[in-house]
């Protein structure tokens, strides 16, 4: 699926015609604000855990178990979710998760008790499940081919940002207001949102501000569908969405130390007080942005010069895995400057391979009505990191009171996602169902 010389210049035109139509960057913009929402409450209780475990007598085993409990509903309803995108659109779809998950949030600000809040982690994966299948289908719907890496790149940043911003902000609400009420404000933040989303987002020839020149040239750049709607089951039988999922599962097992056990290991291992928690914190997120973007631009950079497809898509997942392996050597570093640099490199490459990631569902489905289920499924699998790895680390921590064998095995899953993308993905084309 490689782009001609006839296709690159009249891509350069089209580019250059539409100068003045941004209308997609500012949709893309709004979408990447509720991601880094999404991520502020996801990542909220991993913040608030040494104070919740405190207050409420919680073991490792039990840490474990609550920063687990919200990826086993994440990853159940996520096939449910992408199929409800592709449905009834990313409008509804993202109001509603967005005003769940926000309920969500601040219950968990009232719970006295590990199961009251394993139930409401529970919940709250249930609702967020359709967020990134939403964000894939509104990328699809209003970014032409030669963009999509990009704005994947930009939505997904949004899950750094927000995982960023979450170490300062909920390090500063707790010390002001307590961790309770931290969580309820998380909440409502999140339900005034999906109220502005459902109100103001519309598909590009439905929306009263955009241009009818932009219109035109992101229909001009979209991939027409190729064949049929597949149905789940033939899309899981497609060696191209197994190896999506099994190369997104390495990226995440790497990527949710961030989100999970990350502020517990730099206080506890290097002893740092909580605003100099909240200043070092950031910078492995920092770190995740900047790779986001850099991996995307790189992308559709060599799209526009008329490599192939499979080629710009698989530079930098294979890449990126690679250097995700160094968050191993974090596990051997003596001092916090060390460990953190360590830690921002992997973070950066784990990211950078996320902006081709999130382009693909785009890329292999041969039909748009499968762009979100397809997200959704590779989500699925990715997330099943987001399971195990959180118990997985609590349990190790309860037994060894050392972060030496996780960071080392993360590292040895990141060399495995690189040779899944590399040998194990084909080539990166609209899939076709098997006569």
């Amino acid at each position: 699926m490689s782009l001609n010389s006839h296709d690159s210049v009249v891509m350069a035109s089209e580019n250059k015609k539409t100068a003045k139509g941004k209308m997609r960057f500012i949709i893309l913009t709004v979408l990447s604000v509720g991601i880094a929402i999404n991520y502020v409450d996801r990542a909220a209780m991993s913040v608030a855990m040494p104070f919740m475990s405190h207050d409420l007598q919680l073991s490792s085993t039990d840490s474990g178990l609550l920063l687990s409990a919200f990826f086993w509903s994440y990853v159940l309803f996520q096939l449910p979710g992408g199929w409800l995108v592709d449905k009834i659109g990313p409008r509804i779809t993202f109001a509603l998760s967005s005003f769940g998950w926000g309920l969500a949030t601040a219950a968990c600000g009232l719970a006295n008790s590990v199961g009251a809040l394993v139930g409401f982690r529970f919940a709250l994966g249930a609702v967020e499940a359709p967020c990134y299948p939403a964000s894939s289908s509104t990328v699809t719907r209003w970014f032409p081919r030669q963009e999509r890496s990009f704005a994947a790149a930009t939505f997904n940043n949004g899950s750094k940002i927000g995982g960023t911003l979450a170490i300062p902000i909920i390090s500063f609400l707790i010390a002001l207001v307590g961790w309770r009420m931290t969580f309820v404000i998380s909440g409502v933040i999140a339900i005034i949102w999906a109220i502005s989303w459902y109100l103001w987002y519309r598909d590009p020839r439905e929306h009263k501000t955009v241009s009818r020149e932009e219109v035109e040239f992101i229909e001009a750049n979209q991939d027409p569908d190729t064949g049929a709607a597949m149905s789940i089951r033939q899309l899981l039988r497609q060696r191209t969405v197994q190896a999506m999922m099994a190369g997104f599962f390495c990226i995440n097992f790497v990527s949710y130390f961030f989100f999970t056990w990350f502020p517990t290991y730099l206080v506890e291992t290097f002893h740092l007080s909580l605003m100099k928690f909240g200043l070092l914190g950031m910078l492995p997120g920092i770190a995740a942005i900047i790779g986001g973007w850099c991996g995307g631009l790189l992308s559709d950079g060599l799209v526009r010069r008329g490599v192939s497809l499979t080629i710009a898509r698989k530079i930098p997942l294979v890449g990126g895995m690679l250097g995700s392996a160094v968050i191993g050597l974090a596990a051997f570093s003596p001092t916090v400057t060390l460990a953190l640099s360590a830690l921002c490199f992997a973070n950066f490459a784990a990211t950078f391979a996320s902006a081709a990631l999130w382009a693909l569902p785009s890329d292999v489905a041969a039909n748009r009505a499968n762009v979100a289920t397809i997200g959704g499924i590779q989500n699925m699998a990715a997330n099943l990191a987001g399971i195990i790895s959180p118990i997985l680390i609590g349990v190790l921590m309860q037994f060894t009171h050392s972060f030496v064998i996780p960071l080392v095995l993360a590292g040895i899953v990141g060399l495995f996602g690189a040779l899944i993308y590399g040998f194990w993905l084909p080539t990166v084309k609209p899939m076709q169902q098997a006569a």
